[in-house]
């Protein structure tokens, strides 16, 4: 499966949000996402206009390997599928809360 070439850092973090993912922290333009659903996991996201097609596939293997799919089930449900409704921008240039104390 071919991935999308025009995802955002703004976007993803949105999308991996309807997965249990949300910020703890953030340096410069990097975000550290953490879920503790299925065991506790962290991944970073560049804040980006346009993410890599290599970065967004590196970032999709680690949460795939994690929620026990592959990256194309992952990538059809968050990034192509029409029951997350993550890909529509509103116009906002902020990213969810910082949640404190989660680790």
């Amino acid at each position: 499966m071919r991935l999308p070439r025009d995802v955002s850092g703004r976007q993803l973090v949105k999308c991996l949000g309807q997965l249990g993912y949300v910020v703890t922290r953030q340096k410069g333009s990097h975000l550290r996402l953490t879920t503790i659903l299925h065991g506790e996991h962290h991944i970073t996201i560049p804040e980006h206009d346009s993410l890599r097609v290599g970065t967004l596939r590196s970032i999709l293997g680690s949460v795939a390997a994690h929620c026990g799919m592959t990256v194309e089930e992952l990538a059809g449900e968050l990034l192509l599928g029409e029951s997350l409704d993550c890909r529509e921008s509103s116009g906002a240039t902020t990213h969810p809360p910082v949640v404190e104390g989660l680790c």
